[in-house]
């Protein structure tokens, strides 16, 4: 005789769910911010997301990760670079168009490191 007990919901922090979606918790309308977010309704956000979490992919402002991705530098770079917050995509806009000297240096760095890794995968292949 076996008992089946019910499954619980596999929940995570509204931090964790915030870095999966890639936005800023702290931007986040409150009922998200405050309680735990279910796998189930962290793919529904995925799947069809409301407008507040559009308009945060969108206009920001955005954590560091997103940051970094989007000047195509690393997060390493970014505090090289005095960025130590997040930004909003207006911000990042600026940011490229004045194309500051460490911008351009991190950038270098960045895409020798693609480089390299890209190498290594192609000799592990090998």
């Amino acid at each position: 005789m076996s008992t089946s007990k019910a499954k619980t919901p596999q929940t995570m922090k509204s931090a964790t769910a915030a870095k999966k979606l890639g936005i800023l918790l702290s931007a986040a309308p409150a009922e998200f911010q405050e309680g735990p977010v279910s796998r189930d309704e962290l793919n529904a956000l995925q799947a069809d997301p409301p407008s507040w979490l559009t308009d945060l992919r969108r206009e920001g402002p955005h954590p560091r990760q997103v940051v970094a991705a989007k000047l195509r530098v690393s997060i390493s770079g970014l505090a090289r670079g005095g960025i130590t917050g997040p930004l909003t995509t207006a911000e990042i806009e600026d940011l490229k168009a004045e194309n500051p000297d460490w911008l351009g240096r991190e950038r270098a760095v960045q895409a020798r490191v693609r480089e390299e890794e890209l190498r290594l995968k192609q000799r592990a292949k090998a």
